[in-house]
């Protein structure tokens, strides 16, 4: 059985932690952190783009819905669908298990960075005409995270 994500963010978290730590200390936390955003959102975007091509789906509220419950296995998101559509998937979280780890670490602005910013990169992969909205997240203290996925009009998949 292969490991949950949740699992391996945590897993992760322990060597990622220190070393973005050491690399706000060395060059400064504005610049540590647009490298590590640039280097995970290269990884991120390339994620995106191999589970689209793999699920080979024209349905975006179900493709996305598939990929999010990969995210919420072993309960590690709760959260309501609020619209799913051919062009749209909209979703609130309402229980993230990623923020309760890093707000139990004391580091939910590394949560944010190594794991919300990663959504939006996610998405990039699925090419130019999926647009991806939040607004807010359980990570930076707000009650839910708004995921707002979208083709835009003219799209073609």
């Amino acid at each position: 059985m292969s490991i949950s994500v949740i699992e391996q963010a945590k897993i992760q978290a322990q060597v990622l932690v220190p070393l973005v730590k050491a690399l706000q200390a060395e060059l400064g936390e504005a610049r540590a952190n647009t490298l590590v955003r640039k280097a995970l959102g290269d990884l991120y975007r390339g994620f995106g783009e191999e589970f689209w091509k793999a699920k080979n789906e024209s349905d975006l509220g179900r493709a996305v819905s598939s990929a999010f419950r990969t995210y919420a296995r072993d309960d590690a998101l709760a959260y309501d669908v609020i619209e799913q559509t051919h062009d749209a998937f909209a979703f609130d979280v309402t229980r993230c298990a990623y923020a309760e780890f890093y707000k139990a670490l004391g580091e939910p602005e590394l949560g944010f960075l190594l794991v919300c910013t990663a959504d939006f990169a996610t998405a990039e992969g699925f090419g130019p005409d999926i647009k991806l909205t939040r607004t807010q997240t359980i990570m930076q203290g707000a009650p839910h995270c708004d995921f707002r996925y979208k083709r835009d009009a003219g799209g073609s998949r």
